[in-house]
């Protein structure tokens, strides 16, 4: 692997070799060596490589960075332990459905935004996995007869279907269900940015608004092709297909750099579970000053590792690190040191008399039970 990699200027290079030769080699296989290509396509399929390139280089720098580097490796080095696959596959799971699947993160915060989301986000996914799938040729429909055609799936037939059934017309409609979602929950985020005035002091117009208004121009644009294929009669087509393929190559082109990238990374929210928290809500890491539980062994572990590979040094003079503190503690550290006051014996939650004989008061509280929102039933078992 190391001499393939000398080939290549960079890393990220040799991803997008690897990623552009497999694109190729499923374009080549599905379409049964390019025969059964659709030439009206080629807008999208040129800028479906391109949105795969750029996507991979994005991707490929995010995680290059110190911080996203060291959680990847903590993922991959917890999931090959053999006594955490049963916590690990329940983590990913939870995570999958709660916050993939359902997307409670956002429902938390509003069922109006909640609801505006789960449409953009399901609708995106939709229309990417159906255009993606008719543009490189991984899925097809052959017609058998006048009354029946078979999906073709990877150049391997599958099922077959009537024509004119209801799943055909769900077939047939993919793209303008998936086309509804996204107008609606666009409309619905574009209303809220306009209306809301706490949202509107702290939005951006090329970061928060640009991007709906891309999705928004696809659309439309999609759904007026369906309107005037079905009920004008074909009324300037042509003219609507181009309007329509220049705003999906803006879109793919515009998707690795914009905020709509968040999208492939969500699933590296899994890692959070799955890595730092010991059990469900409980903290395993205690305080190296006042003995609070403020955080687990791995995720101490990794900030060490980020901060030195950044070259912070958070060395305190005791030989111990400000990460080995809790919040409280660390924030009574930092204050004493810029008062030049050494560390002071005893309780560290109560007040303090400077070398000025000046009184100062306490710097937190300790963590009580109702932070960590437990039913009495685990609490004793935690206490066990």
């Amino acid at each position: 692997m190391k001499t393939f990699e000398r080939s290549f200027y960079s890393k990220t290079s040799m991803h997008v070799f690897i990623v552009t030769l497999i694109l190729f080699l499923s374009m080549w296989l599905s379409t049964d060596m390019f025969t059964d290509i659709d030439m009206a396509l080629m807008g999208y399929i040129i800028s479906s490589f391109i949105f795969a390139i750029g996507l991979t280089v994005r991707i490929s720098s995010f995680l290059i960075r110190p911080a996203t580097a060291q959680i990847v490796k903590r993922s991959f080095t917890n999931m090959k332990k053999q006594k955490r696959v049963k916590r690990n596959v329940k983590s990913i799971l939870i995570t999958l459905v709660e916050n993939i699947i359902l997307q409670k993160f956002i429902f938390k915060r509003g069922i109006y935004r909640g609801v505006q989301h789960f449409l953009i986000a399901w609708g995106c996914i939709g229309s990417f996995a159906i255009t993606f799938g008719l543009t490189f040729g991984w899925l097809r429909f052959d017609l058998i007869d006048p009354e029946t055609y078979q999906i073709v799936a990877f150049n391997i037939p599958t099922m077959k279907m009537a024509a004119h059934g209801l799943f055909a017309e769900l077939v047939y409609n993919g793209l303008n269900i998936t086309a509804l979602m996204v107008l609606i929950g666009v409309s619905m985020a574009l209303a809220r940015r306009l209306v809301n005035k706490d949202v509107r002091v702290t939005q951006r117009v090329e970061f928060d608004l640009l991007p709906l208004y891309i999705l928004l121009a696809v659309t439309v644009s999609g759904l007026v092709l369906t309107v005037s294929y079905h009920f004008l009669g074909g009324w300037m087509h042509h003219y609507l297909t181009l309007v329509h393929q220049v705003t999906v190559v803006i879109m793919l082109i515009y998707f690795p750099y914009g905020k709509l990238f968040h999208l492939p990374i969500r699933p590296l929210a899994t890692a959070v579970p799955m890595n730092y928290q010991e059990t469900l809500k409980v903290d395993t890491r205690e305080c190296k000053k006042c003995g609070s539980p403020y955080s687990s062994d791995d995720q101490i572990a990794d900030v060490k590792q980020i901060l030195n590979v950044q070259s912070f040094d958070l060395k305190l003079d005791d030989g111990s690190y400000l990460a080995d503190y809790c919040l409280p503690c660390r924030r009574r550290i930092r204050v004493m040191k810029q008062l030049n006051i050494e560390s002071v014996p005893g309780n560290p939650y109560a007040p303090i008399n400077t070398l000025n004989d000046i009184h100062m008061s306490g710097f937190g509280k300790r963590r009580s039970d109702e932070f960590y929102n437990l039913p009495e039933k685990e609490k004793n078992e935690i206490v066990k």
